[in-house]
């Protein structure tokens, strides 16, 4: 059976996007997230699909989107999250890389989130739910910090579905 993970990074007022785009620049959370996701099956909605602009490569992008007609060179395009899982199912190792409705219908499947925690936070338009403690357990915490090419302070933390939950 795989695994499914949500990998998404995300301010402390839970923003993660503004116009379609990340409102950051941290270099070592893109580096951790193609560690991370290199050789999986990454599903993600259309729009952000459109704000990478092109397939990542080394992973299979799987794209949600409710555009029947829609085709996009290099990725698999599927219509529900249902689908997307289904076409993922030979995988070990799912990630779930956003957007905000994405995460939201996926929420309730996941076993794990690998969350890159700004500490401080950022205006936005899009937002990650809120984690319920009740639901997931922290298992790890990186505290990170950079200086460039924005001073701010980070960490990379999972968490895991409570056995309770």
């Amino acid at each position: 059976m795989s695994r499914l993970s949500i990998l998404v990074a995300m301010a402390s007022n839970h923003t993660i996007g503004l116009n379609n785009t990340l409102p950051w620049r941290i270099p070592a959370d893109l580096k951790r997230f193609k560690q991370l996701t290199l050789g999986h099956h990454l599903i993600m909605g259309r729009k952000t699909y459109e704000s990478i602009g092109k397939p990542l490569p080394g992973r299979v992008n799987v794209i949600v989107s409710r555009d029947k007609n829609l085709k996009i060179d290099g990725c698999s395009v599927v219509h529900s999250l249902p689908e997307a899982l289904a076409c993922c199912a030979s995988d070990p190792d799912i990630f779930i890389v956003g957007g905000a409705e994405i995460y939201a219908q996926s929420l309730a499947l996941a076993d794990r989130l690998l969350v890159t925690e700004i500490q401080q936070p950022i205006t936005g338009d899009t937002w990650f739910p809120e984690i319920n403690t009740a639901v997931w357990q922290e298992i790890s915490r990186e505290i990170q910090k950079q200086q460039s090419p924005e001073a701010l302070d980070y960490h990379f933390v999972e968490y895991q579905r409570s056995a309770y939950s």
